[in-house]
């Protein structure tokens, strides 16, 4: 939330070149301003263009440049519960589950992009996308909650987390940082500027991390380098190219449950200590943007990525028959553009209208090898979590080729029939197709007493509209109310479609692999009406929203023939409340909270968990209803800032049968920053002030609950030089 400040000039809502120039103006704003947002901040994720906030009729949380290098978060959790209704969780090292109008879990429900630009194609999702991204360093974020699909497509159901990437500077310069911390911990991030030049103007981000873990065998290791060039050749033209790559090296138990014996009384146990995570995310993209005249802008954004995975992923581990354990490797090489147009009418009415194309060519590839655990095991008890000390690989169990293709064109119209109303249509079509060929011998594969049918060759094709309105009404100069109708989807992932899994019988993974393939897109629908601006020196953003899920992907046991399928037969329905306040008190001191309420319900859900059974009417585990983040900060003087954070995670449910609840936590943390002298600077963070116990994930039942430790009390400090 943010202190007041007047309008953009017209000049600057109509030119997109100066809007770009405004934005990263405003990211170098001091702290305090940081943490405030107003009616007049400029979000560009909810409409693909710059866009100040009044106009918006979209709920949009927004954390910029100055309040992520304050935060400097060692992992996303550590930032974006500024933002109301967003939920993080720590699985290990920077990888994370995600909540936003959704339970917190891996569901593939939320498209990342970087700068725009999706960071995964789809069908190749990851829930732990965001550690390919160079977070601490970034310029900003902006989540935009909820469906998103009319202008990004698939996967934006709970929500489009955007990250900005930092714009050079104006003036040549150059800073460098080292931190250190509890548990093996330190950082080197380092930033060089050229300066404006005639060529433009380069900035190169380096950041190193590396920590120990606070839990057995959970080292965590990474290198991230990021160029941005920008340059204009002409008043007319704006070049944006974005370079980026990050690796990285995990031991990893994912967060490994442990039973509540051991969570109390040695959390540090990691019972997957032989599971690892390894990849290597590139991207590199060239932005042109070309102003027309007459309020006209064409831009045009082709990029290439390149994602690749080796992962011993421990949720899979398993010594029971229907485990499937395995070491799985993943690439993926994309090509594709972004297209636009973009028209500004003159007139009364302030019509825009944006039409565009995207273009994504994703050909991938999959290998996995069975593990096996044999003489590698230590048996659970009822105060001891089964261990995996070791294993042996088996045979390949997949291995196959596949692309992914998508063409999907839009249309974005905004207009305001009167000045205090301001109207949204868009529609967008997307045309996606995956084609597989399978690398080993097509026919059953056994392992064991396990049975995996594999075709030559699969292909699926889908075809999907997403509409979207939108209404923004100005109530006074400074409150607004917006309201707004969404449709989205979520097309089935390459795993879903090519990766059946294994069953008891040949017949049994035949029916599997063909039922797959019948799969269709999860639909969602969403209304959502809200409030914001400033009363009384707060600034406000109060967001009641209602979402409904169908055709949701769930596994369901099939009478005829006995088999586990996955099949679209699910609805859920999830509606709450987000509300986002802040005030500053005199010139030092500010207050900032973040809190919603949601309730997360099976509608219709019958599986094969519950014979003659169904959860409808359940809530949906792993749900919290409250989620909270409150921020008061203290500005003694000049160069010198002290922020004290509460956060709450409520109760919610351990398993979809109800049986049982985690209770919830409250935690505290403590950051400080301090000047001094000019050029030098030092900070500190304490996280998890009160050490308090409390689990990043809980799960199991009400009898057998398990649950996976959180970070205890950990120290930072760090050092900064700027020239």
């Amino acid at each position: 939330m943010s202190c007041s400040s007047p309008r953009p000039p017209r000049a600057y809502r109509r030119n997109p070149l100066a809007l770009s120039l405004a934005a990263a103006l405003a990211a170098a704003a001091p702290i305090v301003q940081a943490q405030q947002s107003t009616l007049s901040e400029i979000t560009v994720t909810g409409t693909r263009e710059a866009t100040p906030l009044s106009e918006s009729s979209a709920s949009v949380g927004v954390i910029d440049g100055s309040s992520i290098k304050f935060a400097a978060p060692s992992h996303p959790q550590q930032l974006l519960g500024q933002i109301p209704g967003v939920s993080v969780n720590v699985t290990n090292g920077e990888g994370h589950t995600m909540g936003i109008r959704q339970k917190i879990g891996t569901d593939p429900v939320y498209l990342y992009l970087e700068d725009g630009i999706p960071t995964r194609a789809t069908g190749f999702f990851n829930h732990n996308a965001l550690y390919e991204i160079n977070l601490p360093q970034a310029g900003g974020v902006e989540v935009v909650k909820g469906i998103g699909s009319a202008l990004y497509g698939s996967d934006a159901i709970g929500g489009t987390v955007n990250i900005l990437t930092r714009s050079p500077t104006r003036d040549g310069g150059a800073d460098l940082s080292g931190e250190i911390g509890s548990y093996g911990w330190y950082r080197l991030l380092g930033s060089a500027n050229t300066g404006q030049q005639a060529m433009g103007a380069l900035r190169a981000d380096l950041n190193v991390s590396h920590t120990g873990g606070w839990r057995d065998k959970t080292a965590y290791d990474r290198h991230s380098v990021n160029l941005r060039w920008d340059h204009a050749p002409g008043n007319d033209t704006a070049l944006k190219t974005i370079l980026g790559y990050t690796r990285i090296d995990q031991q990893t138990g994912a967060n490994s449950a442990l039973t509540p014996f051991e969570y109390e009384n040695t959390p540090t146990v990691n019972a997957r200590s032989v599971a690892y995570r390894k990849l290597d995310a590139l991207r590199l993209s060239v932005n042109v943007d070309q102003d027309l005249g007459d309020n006209t802008l064409v831009s045009i954004t082709p990029y290439f990525r390149h994602n690749k995975m080796d992962l011993n992923g421990s949720y899979n581990f398993s010594t029971a028959a229907t485990g499937d354990p395995r070491i799985e490797k993943t690439a993926v090489n994309s090509l594709g553009f972004l297209l636009k147009w973009r028209k500004d009418f003159a007139g009364a009415m302030r019509a825009r209208l944006i039409a565009g194309l995207d273009y994504d060519y994703s050909p991938g590839k999959r290998t996995e090898d069975a593990l096996n655990f044999t003489g590698c095991t230590v048996a659970g008890t009822a105060t001891r979590a089964q261990k995996f000390n070791c294993y042996a690989v088996g045979p390949r169990i997949y291995d196959y080729d596949v692309t992914y293709q998508s063409a999907s064109p839009y249309l974005h119209l905004e207009f305001s029939p009167a000045d205090v109303l301001r109207l949204t249509a868009a529609v967008r079509y997307d045309t996606m197709s995956y084609k597989a060929t399978n690398n080993l011998a097509a026919g059953d594969l056994v392992n064991g007493t396990k049975h995996y049918w594999q075709n030559a060759s699969s292909s699926q094709s889908f075809s999907k509209a997403s509409p979207k309105l939108g209404a923004n009404f100005a109530l006074t100069p400074v409150a607004h109310v917006y309201a707004s109708y969404n449709r989205g989807f979520r097309a089935p992932g390459e795993g879903n479609l090519f990766r059946a899994g294994h069953d008891t019988t040949l017949a049994r993974a035949q029916t599997k692999a063909t039922d797959a393939l019948q799969l269709k897109p999860i639909e969602a629908e969403q209304y959502e009406l809200g409030v914001r601006g400033d009363a009384g020196g707060w600034s406000y953003d109060l967001t009641a929203y209602s979402l409904k899920k169908d055709n949701d992907i769930l596994s369901q046991r099939d009478a005829t023939n006995q088999t586990t399928v996955s099949t679209n037969n699910g609805s859920t329905r999830h509606e709450g409340v987000e509300l986002g306040l802040g005030t500053a008190f005199g010139k030092q001191w500010r207050v900032d909270l973040a809190y919603s309420y949601a309730k997360h319900t099976y509608e219709t859900w019958i599986t094969n968990q519950f014979t003659g059974a169904n959860l409808n009417g359940m809530e949906i585990e792993s749900a919290p209803r409250q989620l909270g983040n409150a921020r008061l900060t203290w500005i003694p003087a000049t160069g010198t800032t002290a922020q004290l954070e509460w956060v709450k995670v409520g109760s919610y449910w351990l398993d979809s049968g109800n049986t049982g609840k985690y209770a919830g936590h409250e935690l505290w943390n403590l950051r400080a920053s301090h000047q001094l002298s000019k050029g030098v600077s030092v900070a500190a963070r304490i996280m998890n002030l009160a050490d308090k116990r409390y689990a990043d994930s809980a799960s199991g039942t009400g009898a057998a609950p398990t649950l996976s430790p959180g970070l205890p009390r950990t120290v930072f400090a760090t050092v900064e030089a700027t020239w």
